[in-house]
């Protein structure tokens, strides 16, 4: 091929180390020079990342925002851009002015964002600034990407609308710019599931018993045994004035035979393996219903307010009393996985208490308790009807798939509020809340009359969860 010169200056070439690399893989391709109407979409653009584990070459369109968060969550690194000069030592080694985004070049590992391939071929940087390589995508992708892995991590820049004329605005987006950031950060850390513990091994052998239609008192009792802190505790709520059983409670059996039943004991157990998997925070709002007091006494209502219910249309008496028990498990979960965020929370519920927590939490956070918890739930693969307990608990008109679970925690939350017990503050309660539950007002207040008459015991019922033995 001959070669005319055009200019007494000659056009920059594309190094030849690079040309030598492409002849010797069998990539043809056709050079262009950098001019502002290049298709941003046909671009590679080519970044090299590093973390204490190595390098990582990055490839990806110009068309798009390389997102750090999102390749953390894809990769569990924290990558970051390679130190400028780290990348100079690079590039002079093979006299190269740009980094070519060809992977063979370099010895780290590669990841593209697939959506690179959907143009028919693609501009590379060739190592000489200026001076761009066309390649067919097939070529590329078989070739030269043949030991990459891809992956969709890149923002498409079309959907960043910058606000570049409504001053106006600005408060507003600042504010929604900051809770979406927090809440995107909430969910990455979800995702990776680091902070949250492993369902414990009792846990899981007890909900095995809950879904096993054939399952014994035996079966049960076998699995409490094993684990000894909760064998203590079993016989210690049965033994407790609460339940003021005859004689002396002797066994596990004997708990669960005499005074507890398979059912109550079963749930009873779930809640108190849950509740060990996160320890209490040492901070709280001050004037707080302690965690463990609230969740006893919801229980026990919803016990209560179960029983009351027309036969026909109640639900599984034992997974209400567990819905009650766990009702406020997004606190604790919470706390755990973001302490700094939950001291602020602490501070604000101390100062606004005539707002829901949610409230507070969803300005702060982006993100609620609530869903935080049925989040939990399903990650645990617990009963669904437990994760729309935990997430409509607050909806006293919510009537979507296993309401009587919401709804009856929404009750007993709020008939507990109205005697001065939990936090936030006392709302009317509805009569469709009632209705939808058929229960009367009377019978609920009866429930409750009931639980408030056994505070003493179940005070000391909660003491036992807080300091497991």
């Amino acid at each position: 091929m001959t070669e005319v010169a055009l200019a007494p200056d000659p056009a920059p070439r594309p190094p030849a180390v690079i040309l030598q690399l492409l002849d010797k893989l069998g990539v043809a391709c056709t050079v262009r020079h950098e001019h502002a109407g290049l298709p941003a979409a046909r671009r590679v653009q080519a970044v090299l990342l590093d973390d204490a584990v190595g390098a990582l070459l990055v490839l990806f369109p110009q068309s798009q925002l390389l997102d750090l968060n999102r390749l953390t969550e894809l990769t569990g690194r924290k990558l970051a851009a390679v130190k400028p000069e780290r990348l100079e030592r690079m590039l002079a080694k093979h006299s190269l002015g740009a980094l070519p985004g060809l992977p063979p070049l370099t010895s780290s590992p590669c990841l593209y964002d697939e959506r690179l391939l959907q143009e028919s071929s693609l501009l590379v940087e060739s190592g000489e600034p200026g001076v761009l390589l066309e390649i067919a995508s097939d070529a590329y992708k078989s070739v030269l990407l043949s030991k990459a892995s891809a992956a969709r991590f890149g923002e498409p820049v079309l959907a960043i609308k910058p606000n570049l004329d409504r001053p106006d605005d600005d408060r507003a987006e600042i504010t929604q710019a900051v809770q979406a950031f927090t809440a995107r950060r909430i969910q990455q850390r979800l995702e990776e599931t680091i902070e949250i513990p492993p369902l414990p091994e009792t846990a899981q052998k007890i909900i095995k018993l809950r879904v096993d239609p054939d399952a014994t008192v035996d079966d049960i009792t076998g699995v409490v045994e094993t684990d000894p802190a909760l064998a203590a505790q079993v016989v210690s709520w049965a033994a407790s004035p609460y339940y003021a059983a005859p004689g002396k409670i002797r066994s596990v059996e004997d708990a669960i035979v005499r005074v507890l039943g398979f059912d109550l004991v079963i749930n009873l157990a779930l809640g108190l393996a849950l509740g060990k998997t996160l320890s209490l925070p040492k901070d709280h709002p001050q004037q707080a219903t302690p965690y463990w007091q609230q969740a006893i006494y919801s229980a026990a209502v919803i016990e209560g307010l179960t029983r009351a219910m027309p036969r026909a249309q109640r639900p599984e008496a034992g997974l209400t009393y567990l819905a009650g028990l766990l009702h406020n498990f997004g606190y604790l979960v919470l706390a755990h996985v973001f302490p700094p965020h939950f001291s602020l929370i602490c501070r604000h519920l101390e100062v606004n208490p005539h707002l829901p927590p949610s409230y507070i939490e969803q300005h702060l956070l982006g993100i609620t308790r609530e869903q935080i918890g049925a989040w939990l739930m399903r990650f645990w693969d617990m009963p669904e009807e437990l994760a729309s307990a935990l997430r409509f608990q607050h909806d006293p008109t919510y009537d979507g798939p296993h309401s009587a679970y919401p709804n009856l925690v929404c009750l007993a939350v709020s008939l507990l509020r109205s005697r001065g017990i939990g936090s936030g503050p006392q709302g009317e309660i509805p009569d469709e809340l009632f209705e939808r539950l058929g229960i009367s007002r009377d019978k609920a207040e009866d429930a409750l009359n009931k639980v408030l008459q056994a505070e003493v015991a179940l005070r000391e019922l909660a003491a036992q969860f807080h300091h497991p033995h």
